[in-house]
């Protein structure tokens, strides 16, 4: 027996509205987790004027990509302001969503200085980056050099909310290094550590100038090293700079 006109009507309703729906308002017929996103951060850029020649240093880093898959760019440099002489680190990383707030990241690492020395050195670079718990930011990366020496780099950080707009930021490095690397003045076993607070004003979300305090002290042969080239072993310095993002 036929369906009555009237039947039809109702079951074919849901079907055509379900079908109209889609064509109109695609976002709400599938999951916008493919958007690609651009990031870009100057989270230090400092000169600290009480250093032997009152370097000017940068810590930067930028992404595209989506909420699982990035391409990734992180650049750290020092350049004296009354010489030619610096250094400058580059890694160039393809990051995966391992787990919610964190991302496995490997890729390359190329390191050049000039001034005295000019040298250019490439590493394989593997780490993971992410926040812990109480919103600690957390970075282990592994460098496996050219020649085969293998360094490891710990990097932590956290921002206490003085108020709404005045944030003190802490940052820990801790780096240390397998074989003792004569070339790039590193001894085995701990080699550096650098610790400092930065207190910025958030004129903008995007845009932040602080002041700070930061100081660094080298160990064991990476000191011996260092004595050797008439370098310090420890520095603490009041800093002042500018943190952007876009």
């Amino acid at each position: 027996m036929a369906a009555s006109p009237k039947l039809r009507w109702a079951v074919c309703t849901p079907a055509v509205l379900g079908l109209a729906l889609a064509h109109t308002l695609p976002s709400a017929a599938q999951v916008a987790d493919q958007t690609k996103y651009l990031f870009l951060m100057a989270q230090e850029f400092e000169q600290a004027p009480g250093l032997e020649g009152q370097p000017l240093r940068l810590d930067a880093e930028g992404w595209y990509g989506g909420d699982y898959n990035r391409l990734w760019v992180k650049v750290e440099g020092e350049a004296a302001t009354d010489s030619r002489g610096g250094d400058v680190e580059v890694q160039a990383l393809f990051s995966l969503l391992l787990a919610p707030y964190w991302d496995v990241q490997v890729g390359v690492r190329v390191d050049r200085g000039w001034g005295d020395v000019d040298n250019t050195r490439t590493h394989l670079a593997i780490g993971i980056q992410g926040l812990a718990p109480y919103w600690f930011e957390v970075e282990a990366a592994l460098f496996v050099g050219a020649g085969g020496d293998v360094s490891t780099r710990l990097t932590g950080g956290y921002d206490l909310l003085v108020t709404q707009r005045m944030i003190l930021e802490s940052q820990i490095d801790l780096n240390a290094s397998l074989q003792e690397v004569p070339e790039l003045g590193l001894g085995s076993g701990l080699t550096d550590l650098e610790f400092g607070f930065r207190l910025r004003y958030e004129v903008r979300r995007e845009f932040a100038p602080y002041v700070g305090l930061a100081w660094r002290k080298a160990f064991a042969g990476t000191a011996d090293f260092a004595r050797l080239a008439g370098t310090r072993v420890r520095d603490s310095t009041f800093v002042a700079g500018l943190r952007v993002w876009y």
